[in-house]
């Protein structure tokens, strides 16, 4: 249930939406399979699941073999008959039984951090929706900002040229007019620092999403947002990946620790060998063998005596980091309940920002009407009505801007109690990335000849995109 509310979310329906429109689902599914932050997460996953075949190699069967090929070229006082050449071939193989548990620990804690590194990811991927969520709102702030300025310039324009009218009857003064052209020229001004911020934010746009946004559709609400703030942090604590991350490198820090202390225990291989050694014909000593072979297996106990104070340095080095582990997943912990508390103040309260506003914009809109009104019987001034038109402006500007943070704030919210991934998100445009499916590809790899392709950038660039501009399309 949880999954199918929360993939409301994004859901935005696309029937009878307008050509060429982005939403906000798919703004954040071409982030999800885009986005150069994301794809360099993945990709430094896949290198830390890499140290689990690697601290298992030291459990496995080693291989090796040595040829040398010598030629005897002069020795002073040497046998005529001696030999001229010679050829050294053998094989060695040896592996570990037992060694006081350091290589069991270590595996232990490279799986671990797979563990860390996977709730890292989602943690990354949370972070970039929560940017893609931002940049698209900003789109549509800052439109809707210019959109009220272009209006208000529009409106006083309309001033102006009925005041200079009624200056030119007698009716208004030299000073009516002034007051109308200093508006209107202020109002012009805050038109261009307006389309100036809507170019940042669509070039912002650009930088996350990897493409120019075109006539962004309004979001959807947010469902399954917590009843409480107490629920929220019970939820962040059990889902946050910053969190879970710091839980899972504390356990890999406990497993160092261990792996540690087997500097002091005796250590058990076994070995094998076989040689051969050749003089390819060339040994002239009568009744002499051209080659011999041997063969040898054993096993092998190595018993540490004094190692001068380096594995007890090396345990209470290791002890010391898991120490700073633990208080930075104290210190983790505190970042989440403190960032969920946040969010969710700064949810509750812009929500509440969105009702206040829209009474101001109601009542400014009233003020407004009445102004005019009694301006045309001479119980108020141009400078009345100006700066009803600019109250209005103000009302209308503070009603889309807390839209836009209280939309900011909720999805911040379930970023931070952890739900605000693709899995919770049900994103269209393929298979969700499973970084279990790298994991379990290379875990028991064994083959030292294997190799990946070489890579290649998966993100989009946006070199070729064009520059944004601060126009508005009316619709």
């Amino acid at each position: 249930m949880r999954t199918s509310h929360i993939a409301l979310l994004i859901g935005v329906a696309l029937v009878g939406s307008p050509a060429q429109a982005d939403d906000l689902r798919g703004a954040l599914t071409m982030a999800y399979n885009t986005n150069p932050t994301l794809q360099g997460a993945r990709a430094q996953q896949r290198a830390v699941d890499e140290g689990v075949p690697i601290a298992r190699s030291a459990a496995l069967p080693s291989v090796s073999g040595t040829a040398n090929h010598t030629e005897f070229l002069h020795s002073t006082g040497s046998s005529p008959l001696a030999p001229d050449r010679r050829l050294d071939l053998s094989l060695d193989a040896g592996m570990s039984l037992y060694a006081g548990g350091a290589i069991r620990n270590s595996v232990r804690a490279a799986r671990t951090r797979v563990e860390a590194g996977q709730a890292d990811l989602r943690g990354v991927e949370s972070g970039v929706f929560t940017q893609a969520v931002a940049a698209y709102m900003d789109v549509i702030l800052n439109e809707a900002v210019v959109g009220l300025n272009r209006s208000n310039v529009d409106r006083l324009k309309v001033n102006l040229q009925a005041t200079r009218d009624r200056f030119e009857i007698g009716d208004l003064t030299r000073t009516d007019v002034a007051q109308s052209e200093s508006r209107l020229a202020l109002a012009e001004g805050q038109t261009r620092g307006a389309e100036a911020n809507l170019i940042s934010a669509r070039e912002r746009y650009i930088q996350v999403i990897g493409k120019a946004p075109e006539a962004l559709e309004p979001p959807p609400p947010l469902p399954g947002m917590p009843t409480s703030v107490d629920a929220a942090v019970q939820v962040a604590l059990d889902s946050n990946p910053d969190l879970i991350a710091a839980r899972e490198r504390s356990k890999a820090a406990g497993f160092d620790t261990s792996a540690s202390g087997a500097d002091r225990l005796p250590k058990i291989s076994v070995f094998a060998g076989a040689d051969r050694g050749d003089y390819l014909g060339s040994n002239k000593v009568p009744g002499q063998v051209q080659a011999t072979t041997s063969s040898q297996v054993g096993i092998r106990a190595t018993i540490p005596l004094f190692q001068g104070g380096l594995p007890a340095a090396r345990r209470r080095q290791a002890q010391a980091r898991e120490g700073a582990t633990l208080e930075q997943e104290i210190g983790t912990e505190r970042e989440v309940i403190a960032a969920t508390r946040a969010a969710y103040a700064s949810w509750q309260a812009t929500t509440e920002i969105i009702t206040s506003s829209q009474t101001a914009v109601d009542a400014a809109l009233l003020s407004l009407e009445g102004v005019r009104a009694e301006n045309t019987v001479g119980n108020r001034t141009i400078l009345d009505i100006l700066n009803a038109e600019n109250e209005l402006l103000n009302a209308q500007v503070q009603l889309v801007t807390a839209k836009r943070n209280a939309y900011v704030a909720g999805f911040s919210l379930l970023s931070a109690m952890g739900k605000a991934e693709s899995r919770d998100l049900g994103l269209d445009g393929g298979a969700f990335y499973d970084p279990d499916t790298n994991y379990n590809r290379v875990r028991n790899a064994i083959w030292d000849w294997s190799s990946d392709p070489a890579p290649k950038a998966q993100s989009t660039r946006t070199v070729d995109t064009k520059a944004q501009d601060g126009s508005v399309t009316t619709k």
